[in-house]
Protein backbone atom coordinates (compact mmCIF):
# COMPACT_ATOMS: atom_id res chain seq x y z
CA UNK A 1 0.00 0.00 0.00
CA UNK A 2 1.33 3.56 -0.67
CA UNK A 3 2.22 5.30 1.97
CA UNK A 4 0.38 8.49 2.31
CA UNK A 5 0.78 12.33 3.34
CA UNK A 6 -1.17 13.18 6.53
CA UNK A 7 -4.56 14.40 5.95
CA UNK A 8 -5.82 17.60 7.11
CA UNK A 9 -7.90 18.24 9.65
CA UNK A 10 -11.57 17.88 8.75
CA UNK A 11 -13.49 20.25 11.49
CA UNK A 12 -17.24 19.67 12.38
CA UNK A 13 -18.63 20.62 15.44
CA UNK A 14 -21.46 18.84 16.41
CA UNK A 15 -24.88 20.70 17.59
CA UNK A 16 -28.00 18.83 19.09
CA UNK A 17 -29.13 15.05 18.07
CA UNK A 18 -32.35 13.44 18.19
CA UNK A 19 -32.21 11.64 21.87
CA UNK A 20 -34.78 8.99 20.84
CA UNK A 21 -32.97 5.63 19.60
CA UNK A 22 -34.09 6.59 16.56
CA UNK A 23 -32.51 10.11 15.79
CA UNK A 24 -29.35 11.25 14.07
CA UNK A 25 -27.06 13.26 15.32
CA UNK A 26 -26.82 16.34 13.52
CA UNK A 27 -23.08 17.52 12.74
CA UNK A 28 -22.49 21.19 12.98
CA UNK A 29 -23.76 23.34 10.31
CA UNK A 30 -25.04 20.28 8.57
CA UNK A 31 -24.02 19.12 5.39
CA UNK A 32 -24.94 21.11 2.37
CA UNK A 33 -28.09 20.82 0.41
CA UNK A 34 -26.43 19.86 -2.91
CA UNK A 35 -26.59 16.86 -4.85
CA UNK A 36 -23.66 14.56 -3.50
CA UNK A 37 -22.89 10.98 -3.68
CA UNK A 38 -20.77 8.66 -1.01
CA UNK A 39 -19.65 5.68 -1.32
CA UNK A 40 -19.67 2.92 0.87
CA UNK A 41 -17.69 -0.08 1.33
CA UNK A 42 -18.27 -3.34 3.29
CA UNK A 43 -17.18 -7.27 2.72
CA UNK A 44 -20.25 -9.86 3.02
CA UNK A 45 -22.52 -12.62 2.51
CA UNK A 46 -25.58 -12.01 -0.01
CA UNK A 47 -27.64 -11.64 3.16
CA UNK A 48 -25.76 -8.57 4.20
CA UNK A 49 -25.25 -6.92 0.74
CA UNK A 50 -29.22 -6.95 0.54
CA UNK A 51 -30.04 -5.87 3.89
CA UNK A 52 -27.42 -2.99 3.68
CA UNK A 53 -29.12 -1.83 0.42
CA UNK A 54 -32.31 -1.48 2.46
CA UNK A 55 -30.45 0.48 4.84
CA UNK A 56 -28.86 2.37 2.28
CA UNK A 57 -32.47 3.00 0.81
CA UNK A 58 -33.87 4.10 3.86
CA UNK A 59 -30.63 7.19 4.87
CA UNK A 60 -31.61 8.04 0.94
CA UNK A 61 -35.08 8.43 1.84
CA UNK A 62 -34.34 10.62 4.89
CA UNK A 63 -31.42 12.89 2.91
CA UNK A 64 -33.02 12.14 -0.65
CA UNK A 65 -29.88 14.81 -2.11
CA UNK A 66 -27.39 12.44 -0.48
CA UNK A 67 -26.90 9.58 -2.66
CA UNK A 68 -24.68 6.36 -0.88
CA UNK A 69 -23.09 4.17 -3.79
CA UNK A 70 -22.43 0.43 -2.62
CA UNK A 71 -18.73 -1.01 -2.98
CA UNK A 72 -18.72 -4.60 -1.45
CA UNK A 73 -17.18 -7.67 -1.78
CA UNK A 74 -16.45 -10.93 -0.29
CA UNK A 75 -14.38 -11.43 3.11
CA UNK A 76 -10.97 -12.97 0.89
CA UNK A 77 -11.14 -9.70 -1.66
CA UNK A 78 -11.73 -6.94 0.41
CA UNK A 79 -8.81 -5.84 1.70
CA UNK A 80 -6.79 -6.39 -1.59
CA UNK A 81 -9.36 -3.93 -3.54
CA UNK A 82 -9.75 -1.68 -0.33
CA UNK A 83 -6.38 -1.21 -0.61
CA UNK A 84 -5.67 -0.91 -3.99
CA UNK A 85 -8.27 1.83 -3.91
CA UNK A 86 -6.52 3.30 -1.21
CA UNK A 87 -3.43 3.24 -3.34
CA UNK A 88 -4.83 4.84 -6.30
CA UNK A 89 -6.50 7.92 -4.34
CA UNK A 90 -9.88 6.55 -4.26
CA UNK A 91 -10.64 5.79 -0.89
CA UNK A 92 -14.56 4.64 -0.12
CA UNK A 93 -16.18 7.72 1.71
CA UNK A 94 -17.36 5.05 4.39
CA UNK A 95 -14.76 2.11 5.02
CA UNK A 96 -15.85 -1.14 6.71
CA UNK A 97 -12.99 -1.78 9.02
CA UNK A 98 -11.36 -4.83 10.73
CA UNK A 99 -10.03 -4.91 14.00
CA UNK A 100 -6.45 -5.96 12.58
CA UNK A 101 -5.97 -3.65 9.99
CA UNK A 102 -7.49 -0.08 11.84
CA UNK A 103 -3.72 0.60 13.56
CA UNK A 104 -2.23 0.22 9.58
CA UNK A 105 -4.81 2.13 7.99
CA UNK A 106 -4.89 4.85 10.89
CA UNK A 107 -1.45 5.23 10.75
CA UNK A 108 -1.12 5.92 7.17
CA UNK A 109 -3.44 8.67 7.19
CA UNK A 110 -6.43 7.00 5.58
CA UNK A 111 -9.15 8.18 8.23
CA UNK A 112 -10.44 11.04 9.68
CA UNK A 113 -10.87 11.44 13.43
CA UNK A 114 -14.72 10.58 14.01
CA UNK A 115 -14.35 12.76 16.78
CA UNK A 116 -13.65 15.98 14.59
CA UNK A 117 -16.17 15.10 12.58
CA UNK A 118 -18.76 15.52 15.33
CA UNK A 119 -20.29 11.57 15.93
CA UNK A 120 -22.27 10.86 18.13
CA UNK A 121 -21.17 7.96 20.59
CA UNK A 122 -22.96 8.78 23.67
CA UNK A 123 -24.83 5.47 23.89
CA UNK A 124 -21.40 3.47 23.23
CA UNK A 125 -19.64 1.89 26.27
CA UNK A 126 -16.68 3.25 26.80
CA UNK A 127 -14.20 0.41 26.79
CA UNK A 128 -15.69 -0.56 23.12
CA UNK A 129 -14.85 3.32 22.10
CA UNK A 130 -11.21 2.74 23.19
CA UNK A 131 -11.19 -0.32 20.87
CA UNK A 132 -11.49 1.87 17.88
CA UNK A 133 -9.24 4.65 19.59
CA UNK A 134 -5.75 5.27 18.87
CA UNK A 135 -3.52 8.42 20.41
CA UNK A 136 -6.98 10.19 21.56
CA UNK A 137 -8.69 9.72 18.29
CA UNK A 138 -11.42 7.79 17.20
CA UNK A 139 -10.72 6.19 13.98
CA UNK A 140 -12.89 3.61 13.83
CA UNK A 141 -16.87 3.39 15.55
CA UNK A 142 -18.49 -0.11 16.74
CA UNK A 143 -20.51 -1.31 13.98
CA UNK A 144 -22.05 -3.70 16.70
CA UNK A 145 -20.54 -5.68 19.63
CA UNK A 146 -19.53 -9.57 20.49
CA UNK A 147 -17.97 -11.54 23.16
CA UNK A 148 -15.68 -14.30 23.26
CA UNK A 149 -17.34 -17.21 25.29
CA UNK A 150 -18.06 -20.94 26.46
CA UNK A 151 -20.53 -22.24 24.36
CA UNK A 152 -22.07 -25.09 26.30
CA UNK A 153 -24.86 -28.10 25.17
CA UNK A 154 -27.03 -29.12 27.98
CA UNK A 155 -27.81 -32.19 26.34
CA UNK A 156 -24.41 -33.37 26.10
CA UNK A 157 -23.95 -32.67 29.74
CA UNK A 158 -26.94 -34.57 30.36
CA UNK A 159 -25.95 -37.89 28.74
CA UNK A 160 -22.46 -37.43 30.72
CA UNK A 161 -24.48 -37.44 34.34
CA UNK A 162 -22.78 -33.95 34.44
CA UNK A 163 -23.79 -31.04 36.23
CA UNK A 164 -23.45 -27.40 34.28
CA UNK A 165 -20.38 -25.71 36.13
CA UNK A 166 -21.34 -22.11 37.93
CA UNK A 167 -19.34 -19.87 35.16
CA UNK A 168 -19.19 -17.42 37.88
CA UNK A 169 -16.66 -18.66 39.87
CA UNK A 170 -15.40 -21.85 37.88
CA UNK A 171 -11.32 -21.68 37.15
CA UNK A 172 -9.20 -23.19 34.72
CA UNK A 173 -8.46 -26.18 36.56
CA UNK A 174 -12.13 -26.70 36.82
CA UNK A 175 -12.38 -26.12 33.29
CA UNK A 176 -9.80 -28.97 33.11
CA UNK A 177 -11.13 -31.32 35.31
CA UNK A 178 -15.06 -30.51 33.94
CA UNK A 179 -13.83 -31.78 30.22
CA UNK A 180 -11.77 -34.87 31.28
CA UNK A 181 -15.05 -35.80 33.49
CA UNK A 182 -17.30 -35.15 30.72
CA UNK A 183 -15.46 -37.54 28.37
CA UNK A 184 -14.87 -40.24 30.73
CA UNK A 185 -18.34 -40.92 32.24
CA UNK A 186 -19.89 -40.88 28.94
CA UNK A 187 -17.30 -43.67 27.40
CA UNK A 188 -15.91 -41.04 25.25
CA UNK A 189 -19.21 -40.89 23.29
CA UNK A 190 -19.14 -36.92 24.52
CA UNK A 191 -16.40 -35.50 24.46
CA UNK A 192 -15.99 -32.63 26.90
CA UNK A 193 -14.49 -29.89 24.73
CA UNK A 194 -13.06 -28.75 21.53
CA UNK A 195 -9.68 -27.37 21.71
CA UNK A 196 -9.31 -23.48 22.16
CA UNK A 197 -5.95 -23.07 20.96
CA UNK A 198 -6.70 -22.13 17.29
CA UNK A 199 -8.29 -18.35 18.09
CA UNK A 200 -5.51 -15.44 19.81
CA UNK A 201 -8.48 -13.64 21.59
CA UNK A 202 -8.90 -16.88 24.19
CA UNK A 203 -5.06 -16.08 24.81
CA UNK A 204 -6.14 -12.49 25.06
CA UNK A 205 -8.93 -12.82 27.86
CA UNK A 206 -6.24 -15.81 29.49
CA UNK A 207 -3.36 -12.78 29.93
CA UNK A 208 -5.99 -9.89 30.57
CA UNK A 209 -6.93 -12.15 34.11
CA UNK A 210 -3.56 -11.92 34.73
CA UNK A 211 -2.67 -8.15 34.30
CA UNK A 212 -1.35 -8.83 31.18
CA UNK A 213 -2.52 -8.63 27.65
CA UNK A 214 -1.70 -10.04 24.21
CA UNK A 215 -0.58 -6.27 22.90
CA UNK A 216 0.62 -2.74 24.99
CA UNK A 217 -1.30 0.20 24.44
CA UNK A 218 1.82 1.14 22.45
CA UNK A 219 1.81 -1.32 20.30
CA UNK A 220 4.21 -4.02 21.62
CA UNK A 221 3.11 -7.41 23.27
CA UNK A 222 2.08 -7.37 26.48
CA UNK A 223 2.86 -10.90 27.57
CA UNK A 224 4.89 -12.94 29.05
CA UNK A 225 6.39 -16.30 27.41
CA UNK A 226 5.45 -18.05 31.12
CA UNK A 227 1.79 -17.18 30.69
CA UNK A 228 1.16 -18.42 27.15
CA UNK A 229 3.71 -21.30 28.15
CA UNK A 230 0.75 -22.25 30.90
CA UNK A 231 -2.12 -21.38 28.87
CA UNK A 232 -1.42 -24.04 26.04
CA UNK A 233 -0.10 -26.31 29.18
CA UNK A 234 -4.03 -26.51 30.51
CA UNK A 235 -4.78 -27.28 26.45
CA UNK A 236 -2.08 -30.41 26.29
CA UNK A 237 -3.49 -31.62 29.79
CA UNK A 238 -7.22 -31.81 28.30
CA UNK A 239 -5.98 -33.67 25.39
CA UNK A 240 -3.49 -36.32 27.35
CA UNK A 241 -6.62 -37.24 30.07
CA UNK A 242 -9.52 -36.91 26.47
CA UNK A 243 -10.97 -33.78 27.62
CA UNK A 244 -9.89 -32.61 24.18
CA UNK A 245 -9.97 -34.79 20.31
CA UNK A 246 -6.89 -35.95 19.29
CA UNK A 247 -4.16 -33.60 17.36
CA UNK A 248 -5.61 -34.65 14.04
CA UNK A 249 -9.49 -34.85 15.01
CA UNK A 250 -8.92 -31.17 16.37
CA UNK A 251 -7.12 -29.88 13.48
CA UNK A 252 -10.03 -30.96 11.24
CA UNK A 253 -12.84 -29.83 13.63
CA UNK A 254 -11.30 -26.66 13.67
CA UNK A 255 -11.44 -26.04 9.77
CA UNK A 256 -14.62 -27.11 9.77
CA UNK A 257 -15.86 -24.03 11.26
CA UNK A 258 -18.72 -22.92 13.92
CA UNK A 259 -21.25 -25.37 12.11
CA UNK A 260 -18.53 -28.83 11.90
CA UNK A 261 -18.16 -27.83 16.41
CA UNK A 262 -18.34 -30.42 18.86
CA UNK A 263 -21.33 -28.61 20.13
CA UNK A 264 -22.65 -28.31 16.91
CA UNK A 265 -22.57 -31.89 15.74
CA UNK A 266 -23.63 -33.24 19.39
CA UNK A 267 -20.11 -35.17 19.67
CA UNK A 268 -19.08 -32.46 22.70
CA UNK A 269 -19.85 -30.48 25.72
CA UNK A 270 -18.10 -27.06 25.35
CA UNK A 271 -16.48 -25.20 22.58
CA UNK A 272 -15.19 -21.29 22.29
CA UNK A 273 -17.19 -18.74 19.81
CA UNK A 274 -18.19 -15.50 19.50
CA UNK A 275 -21.66 -14.51 21.17
CA UNK A 276 -22.30 -13.58 17.48
CA UNK A 277 -22.20 -17.27 15.79
CA UNK A 278 -24.39 -18.88 18.30
CA UNK A 279 -27.51 -18.58 15.86
CA UNK A 280 -25.45 -20.94 13.02
CA UNK A 281 -24.37 -22.90 16.04
CA UNK A 282 -27.59 -23.39 17.68
CA UNK A 283 -29.33 -24.00 14.34
CA UNK A 284 -26.26 -27.41 13.24
CA UNK A 285 -27.31 -28.41 16.83
CA UNK A 286 -31.04 -28.44 16.49
CA UNK A 287 -31.44 -27.64 20.27
CA UNK A 288 -30.52 -24.87 22.70
CA UNK A 289 -27.56 -23.97 23.68
CA UNK A 290 -25.95 -22.36 26.58
CA UNK A 291 -23.48 -18.85 26.77
CA UNK A 292 -21.15 -19.50 29.97
CA UNK A 293 -18.40 -16.78 30.90
CA UNK A 294 -14.89 -17.97 30.40
CA UNK A 295 -12.89 -19.81 33.12
CA UNK A 296 -10.58 -17.71 35.36
CA UNK A 297 -12.70 -14.66 35.11
CA UNK A 298 -12.13 -14.36 39.46
CA UNK A 299 -9.38 -16.56 39.61
CA UNK A 300 -6.65 -14.17 39.02
CA UNK A 301 -6.13 -10.31 39.49
CA UNK A 302 -8.66 -9.10 37.12
CA UNK A 303 -11.51 -10.26 34.58
CA UNK A 304 -10.48 -10.60 31.01
CA UNK A 305 -13.58 -11.16 28.81
CA UNK A 306 -14.52 -7.46 26.86
CA UNK A 307 -16.80 -6.30 24.59
CA UNK A 308 -15.39 -6.72 20.99
CA UNK A 309 -16.56 -4.55 18.17
CA UNK A 310 -17.92 -6.94 15.30
CA UNK A 311 -16.03 -4.62 12.51
CA UNK A 312 -16.04 -0.81 12.70
CA UNK A 313 -16.98 2.01 10.56
CA UNK A 314 -14.16 4.72 9.48
CA UNK A 315 -14.64 7.91 7.23
CA UNK A 316 -11.99 8.59 4.76
CA UNK A 317 -9.87 11.11 5.36
CA UNK A 318 -9.41 12.44 1.77
CA UNK A 319 -13.54 12.27 1.76
CA UNK A 320 -14.64 15.25 -0.66
CA UNK A 321 -17.73 14.85 1.34
CA UNK A 322 -17.06 13.84 5.24
CA UNK A 323 -20.22 15.93 6.10
CA UNK A 324 -22.18 13.65 4.38
CA UNK A 325 -19.97 10.71 5.09
CA UNK A 326 -19.89 11.49 9.04
CA UNK A 327 -24.04 11.68 8.67
CA UNK A 328 -24.37 8.07 7.23
CA UNK A 329 -22.30 6.76 9.73
CA UNK A 330 -24.46 8.71 12.37
CA UNK A 331 -27.46 6.84 11.02
CA UNK A 332 -25.94 3.51 10.91
CA UNK A 333 -24.82 3.00 14.49
CA UNK A 334 -27.45 5.71 16.05
CA UNK A 335 -30.66 5.31 14.00
CA UNK A 336 -33.14 2.64 14.76
CA UNK A 337 -34.49 2.41 11.56
CA UNK A 338 -30.91 0.97 10.66
CA UNK A 339 -30.93 -1.26 13.26
CA UNK A 340 -34.35 -2.69 12.90
CA UNK A 341 -33.12 -3.80 9.34
CA UNK A 342 -29.51 -4.91 10.28
CA UNK A 343 -30.65 -6.24 13.94
CA UNK A 344 -27.37 -8.69 14.61
CA UNK A 345 -25.70 -8.79 10.83
CA UNK A 346 -22.76 -6.67 12.03
CA UNK A 347 -23.03 -7.58 15.63
CA UNK A 348 -25.95 -6.51 18.71
CA UNK A 349 -26.08 -2.70 17.92
CA UNK A 350 -23.55 -1.06 19.88
CA UNK A 351 -25.96 2.00 20.25
CA UNK A 352 -27.27 0.39 23.90
CA UNK A 353 -30.32 2.22 23.01
CA UNK A 354 -31.12 1.16 19.76
CA UNK A 355 -30.43 -2.57 21.11
CA UNK A 356 -33.16 -2.13 23.67
CA UNK A 357 -35.41 -0.68 21.29
CA UNK A 358 -34.85 -3.55 18.61
CA UNK A 359 -34.51 -6.70 20.74
CA UNK A 360 -38.45 -7.83 20.40
CA UNK A 361 -36.95 -8.37 16.50
CA UNK A 362 -34.31 -10.41 17.79
CA UNK A 363 -34.60 -14.15 16.93
CA UNK A 364 -34.20 -16.64 19.89
CA UNK A 365 -30.40 -16.56 20.20
CA UNK A 366 -29.63 -13.36 19.49
CA UNK A 367 -32.15 -12.48 22.46
CA UNK A 368 -30.01 -14.92 24.62
CA UNK A 369 -26.11 -13.19 23.24
CA UNK A 370 -28.18 -9.75 24.05
CA UNK A 371 -28.96 -10.61 27.41
CA UNK A 372 -25.70 -12.49 28.28
CA UNK A 373 -23.99 -9.48 27.26
CA UNK A 374 -25.57 -7.35 29.50
CA UNK A 375 -25.60 -10.18 32.14
CA UNK A 376 -21.33 -9.55 32.18
CA UNK A 377 -21.57 -5.78 31.56
CA UNK A 378 -20.73 -5.09 35.10
CA UNK A 379 -17.89 -7.32 34.73
CA UNK A 380 -15.84 -6.76 31.73
CA UNK A 381 -13.21 -4.06 33.17
CA UNK A 382 -11.75 -2.46 30.20
CA UNK A 383 -10.92 -3.41 26.19
CA UNK A 384 -7.97 -4.34 24.76
CA UNK A 385 -5.93 -1.99 23.01
CA UNK A 386 -6.00 -1.54 18.96
CA UNK A 387 -4.00 -4.62 17.63
CA UNK A 388 -0.43 -2.97 15.81
CA UNK A 389 0.38 -2.91 12.54
CA UNK A 390 0.84 -6.38 11.07
CA UNK A 391 -1.53 -8.10 13.47
CA UNK A 392 -3.23 -9.22 10.68
CA UNK A 393 -0.69 -12.12 10.55
CA UNK A 394 -1.25 -13.20 14.03
CA UNK A 395 -4.27 -15.19 13.47
CA UNK A 396 -2.09 -17.61 11.16
CA UNK A 397 0.57 -17.54 13.35
CA UNK A 398 -1.61 -19.00 16.37
CA UNK A 399 -3.18 -22.03 13.93
CA UNK A 400 0.34 -23.40 13.19
CA UNK A 401 2.11 -23.20 16.29
CA UNK A 402 -0.97 -24.23 18.14
CA UNK A 403 -0.97 -27.46 15.63
CA UNK A 404 2.53 -27.90 16.36
CA UNK A 405 1.79 -28.04 20.57
CA UNK A 406 -1.10 -30.39 19.51
CA UNK A 407 1.34 -33.04 17.67
CA UNK A 408 4.00 -32.38 20.38
CA UNK A 409 6.56 -31.32 18.03
CA UNK A 410 6.63 -28.03 20.10
CA UNK A 411 6.77 -28.10 23.95
CA UNK A 412 4.23 -25.41 25.42
CA UNK A 413 7.87 -23.32 26.56
CA UNK A 414 8.92 -23.23 22.86
CA UNK A 415 5.68 -22.22 21.28
CA UNK A 416 6.00 -19.34 23.93
CA UNK A 417 9.47 -18.68 22.46
CA UNK A 418 8.66 -18.88 19.05
CA UNK A 419 4.98 -17.29 18.90
CA UNK A 420 7.02 -14.55 20.85
CA UNK A 421 9.70 -13.90 18.12
CA UNK A 422 7.48 -14.76 15.00
CA UNK A 423 4.66 -12.03 16.07
CA UNK A 424 7.41 -9.94 17.00
CA UNK A 425 8.36 -9.50 13.66
CA UNK A 426 5.07 -9.55 11.82
CA UNK A 427 4.21 -6.45 13.80
CA UNK A 428 7.95 -4.63 13.86
CA UNK A 429 8.76 -5.11 17.50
Amino acid sequence: MAAFAAAGALALTACGSDDSPGGSAQTGGGPTDEEVTIRFSWWGSDTRHELTQQVIDAFEAEHPNIHVEPDYTDWDSYFDKLSTSVAGGDAPDVITQEERFLTDYASRGVLADLGSLGLDTSKIDESILSSGTIDGKLYGVATGVNAYVVVADPTAFEKAGVELPDDETWTWQDYVDLANEITEKSDGAVVGAQDYGFNEPGFSIFARQRGQSLYAPDGTLGYDDATLAQWWQYSLDLQAAGGTPSAAQSVEIDSGGPEQSVVATGKGAMAWFWTNQLTAITSAAGHPLELLRVPGETEAERTGMYFKPAMFYSVSAKSQHPEEAALFVDFLVNSQAAGELLLSDRGLPANTDVRAAVEPLFNETDKQAAAFLADIADDVVDGPPVPPNGAGEVAAITKRINQEVLFGRLTPQKAAEQFTNEVSTAIGQ
